[in-house]
């Protein structure tokens, strides 16, 4: 073995935290913690033979580097092979990009809201949006919904979820008959239920129904950073080299029809009642939080969760510094401990 090289497989990427590091397996949708030792001899020795990186500690951590290899091997994070077959295999491009202005939304409903649908479902057309949320604070018919969803006919958006306040009518049974009849539907979940369950999980990763016993009645509740919502895959870890994973290429309206980046923010870019979405994105400071990337975010970067996780501009630990950490966040990178309250199944995480 010493005079083998080994290569990581270009879907196995390796992340480094203040503490610990991870390797990131973006085909398998999975990740692994490791220790920082193990990402300096994968990044800063990768080029070296193994008994080159034995050589490196003067040999005096030769049981344990054969362990860390083992140990790759074993989890098929990697192979051993020939000096000069390394540049057989070339590291995975991490360049991102969308063919689409915007891809993703969210729309919020409360009792003065007068959303019209089919508009509003014409401009996400107009600029690529393939996915939204809708999140309704107050009681709504099921007929409401309906509606909507049938405007989503001979479109081009690929799923939508909704976040639904628990009536008479929000039976696991009538659910099933919106998604049912309905396939881009993702996930419908319910707030203000009378318990926490998955009610329907389906194995095609659509359809979904949820019930959450937590009261929602304003976007307040979006912000939250959890283990649930890591984002695993090749898309996310790209995307967060240079962009935020959660506003970047997002439009929202408020439920007073504000068009913002999230409705958590302040920041108005007009109402879609007298501005389109095409007019709101180009205006001045929209796009902006669109390249804040979690390298450049204060402990974020010293995360080693950083590439697989979102992320909050709206709440933030210091109002006056945009790259301050998310408020709503309780990982210590330093210490590689959650706080006591790492919430899980928060509805406004959006897509």
């Amino acid at each position: 073995m010493d005079s083998s090289y080994f290569r990581l497989y270009a879907c196995c990427l390796p992340v480094k935290g203040a503490k610990r590091s991870m390797i990131c397996d973006v085909q398998r949708n999975s990740f692994h913690l490791t220790p920082n030792g193990l990402y300096e001899i994968l990044t800063t020795h990768g080029s070296q033979s193994i008994e080159e990186i034995k050589a490196t500690y003067q040999n005096q951590y030769d049981e344990t580097i054969e362990e860390y290899f083992d140990f790759l091997v074993t989890n098929e994070f990697g192979f051993y092979c020939n000096k000069e077959d390394l540049e057989l295999f070339p590291d995975i491009d991490l360049y991102w990009d969308e063919p689409a202005h915007i891809t993703n939304a969210i729309i919020d409903v409360n009792q003065e809201s007068g959303h019209e649908f089919s508009t509003i479902l014409d401009e996400f057309e107009q600029l690529g949006c393939k996915h939204f949320q809708l999140r309704s604070y107050i009681e709504k018919p099921l007929s409401y919904f309906n509606e909507i969803l049938q405007n989503l006919e001979n479109r081009r958006i690929i799923s939508v979820e909704f976040l639904l306040k628990a009536t008479a009518e929000t039976t696991l049974e009538n659910l099933k008959g919106l998604t049912d009849k309905y396939p881009r539907i993702h996930t419908i979940m319910i707030h203000s239920a009378h318990e926490n369950s998955i009610a329907y999980r389906d194995p095609s990763g659509m359809g979904n129904v949820v019930f959450i016993k937590q009261h929602i009645n304003d976007s307040s509740h979006c912000g939250v950073i959890s283990t649930d919502y890591f984002s695993i895959n090749l898309k996310t870890f790209t995307e967060s080299q240079k962009h935020n994973t959660c506003l970047n290429r997002k439009i929202s309206i408020d439920a007073e029809g504000n068009i913002k980046n999230c409705p958590s923010m302040t920041k108005s870019y007009g109402n879609i009642r007298d501005t389109t979405l095409r007019e709101a994105i180009e205006k001045q400071g929209f796009k902006d939080v669109w390249y804040i990337h979690k390298d450049q975010i204060e402990v974020c970067k010293d995360c080693e969760f950083r590439h697989i996780c979102t992320d909050c501009r709206a709440y933030i630990q210091d109002p006056n510094n945009i790259y301050s950490k998310p408020a709503k966040c309780s990982y210590d990178p330093y210490t590689a401990t959650w706080g006591a309250e790492n919430p899980t199944n928060n509805p406004l995480h959006g897509q």
